[in-house]
C-alpha cells in the first residue's frame, strides 16, 4: 500500500494529534518536534522554554488513495487558528506556531495553494509558516495519544474536545 507522511504544527500537538486520529485514511499520528536550531534530540521541557526554536508538530502517516495531502492541509488550516503568530489560544511561543513542513516542491506548491484557497474565510491574514522539513524528533511516550489517554484532564475537556466536535461537524464525510 502507498503511504505518505505529512508534518504539521498547529499549536499544541495534543490537539492536532487528536484531530487527525479521527480522519479516514490516516493510519498513524505521532507527536514530535521539528524546526529547531539546537543540536541533539530536544525534550518537551526544552522546547517549552521557547529557546530551541522547535515547534510542537505531528507526523501523519496516511494513504493518499483515501485522503489527499491537500485535504489534510484543508482540515489542518480549518481546525486551528492559522492567523495568530506563535500562538494558539492560551499557548504562546514559537513552539506553538502554525507550520507546514514540506518534503518536496509538490507539497510546497499544494501548501501555498491551500493557504490561498482558505484565506478568504479568515478575517485576519494567515501567518502559517511553510518550510522545508528539517529533522523530525519523536516526542516522549507520555505525549503520544495524549487526548485518548487523558480525556478527563482539564485541558482535554476544555480545549481539545471542542476542536474535535468542530471537526466532526465540518468534516463528517472524512471521519473514520
Amino acid at each position: 500500500m502507498n503511504k505518505q507522511i505529512a508534518i504539521l504544527g498547529g499549536g499544541c500537538f495534543w490537539c492536532t494529534e487528536a484531530i487527525f486520529n479521527e480522519i479516514k485514511g490516516v493510519e498513524k499520528v505521532v507527536s514530535g518536534y521539528a524546526g529547531g536550531n539546537v543540536p541533539g534530540h530536544p525534550t518537551y521541557r526544552e522546547i517549552c522554554s521557547g529557546l530551541t526554536g522547535h515547534a510542537e508538530v505531528i507526523q501523519i502517516t496516511f494513504n493518499p488513495e483515501e485522503i489527499t495531502y491537500k485535504d489534510l492541509l484543508i482540515i489542518f488550516m480549518t481546525t486551528h487558528d492559522p492567523t495568530t503568530l506563535n500562538k494558539q489560544g492560551a499557548d504562546v511561543g514559537t513552539q506553538y506556531r502554525s507550520v507546514i513542513f514540506f518534503q518536496n516542491e509538490n507539497e510546497k506548491t499544494i501548501a501555498n495553494k491551500v493557504i490561498e484557497e482558505v484565506q478568504p474565510y479568515f478575517e485576519n491574514t494567515i501567518v502559517t509558516e511553510i518550510s522545508k522539513l528539517p529533522i523530525f524528533y519523536l516526542a516522549e511516550k507520555d505525549h503520544q495519544n495524549y487526548y485518548e489517554n487523558n480525556k478527563e484532564q482539564g485541558y482535554c475537556s476544555f480545549v481539545i474536545a471542542p476542536k474535535i466536535n468542530k471537526l466532526r461537524k465540518m468534516y463528517a464525510d472524512k471521519l473514520k
